[in-house]
């Protein structure tokens, strides 16, 4: 294991413009993971990482060095650093003092969809959307696609919310979202809160694609028009709509219950 005692050297200087700048990430094609939770689903799920960055201090953590032990039996790189160090680059205020520096996957341009997907509409949350990978994962839809201007999924926030889903779920950035649906073999559901349709009087027992929007205006009307269905969650009280994420974990496992009880 290599160690890091200079803020000047070269891989620190990198991995602290990866932790600060999502443009840095997206341009890098590289982001960090940043806990012992996140890289054991990486390791189990996906392999080996580019590096493996660990606190010295966390060392003595069985678990984290369990994780150095596995990531140095596979040949990847791992460095160790002054916590002090560490602490700058991380994002996770009393974290466990372990990092994954991965490469972000490139998928292919995405087809005509045939399975449930989750289209995501100008979503600015990174919890939101983390949260609708995690449900998504949950309920057993793999495919998600997201619009220019959907938080990037790869950010440290997205990562933390979706607690591992990005490892079981292909994810589809900067998508032309109108061109997608147009050109869906299955049907659309947006979800709107000014639709007349509930959402448990669909037949949701085949592939669907959900269509979530802005946390503020919703799906946008261009696309809203394209969708076969809009759908409303009936609620009680004097909310006026639910939170978008909590909106698609209801919305996923009506589907997941529809599917089995056929």
């Amino acid at each position: 294991m290599k160690t890091i005692t200079s803020r000047d050297n070269p891989l620190y200087k990198d991995l602290k413009h990866l932790a600060g700048s999502s443009q840095a990430r997206r341009k890098a094609g590289q982001t960090l993971l940043d806990g012992v939770h996140l890289c054991q689903s990486y390791l189990q799920l996906r392999g080996a990482p580019l590096h493996c960055i660990v606190a010295e201090g966390a060392l003595a953590n069985p678990e984290v060095a369990d994780i150095v032990m596995q990531c140095e039996s596979a040949h990847a790189h791992a460095t160790a650093m002054p916590d002090a160090l560490y602490n700058a680059l991380s994002q996770v205020e009393h974290g466990v003092g372990l990092m994954f520096l991965i490469a972000t996957p490139v998928l292919d341009a995405p087809g005509v969809l045939t399975a449930s997907a989750v289209l995501l509409d100008n979503l600015q949350d990174p919890g939101n959307v983390g949260s609708i990978l995690r449900s998504a994962a949950a309920a057993g839809i793999t495919q998600v696609y997201c619009s220019s201007g959907t938080a990037f999924c790869w950010s440290p926030k997205v990562l933390r919310a979706a607690m591992g889903a990005h490892f079981v779920v292909d994810i589809h950035e900067n998508v032309d979202l109108a061109e997608l649906v147009k050109a869906c073999a299955i049907p659309v559901l947006a979800t709107s809160g000014y639709a007349t349709e509930r959402l448990y009087d669909v037949d949701l027992a085949r592939p669907v694609a959900w269509l979530l929007g802005h946390e503020g205006q919703g799906v946008a009307h261009d696309l809203l028009a394209l969708a076969t269905h809009q759908v409303v969650i009936p609620h009680l009280g004097q909310i006026e709509s639910l939170n978008v994420a909590a909106c698609a974990a209801v919305c996923f496992f009506e589907q997941l219950r529809q599917i089995q009880s056929n």
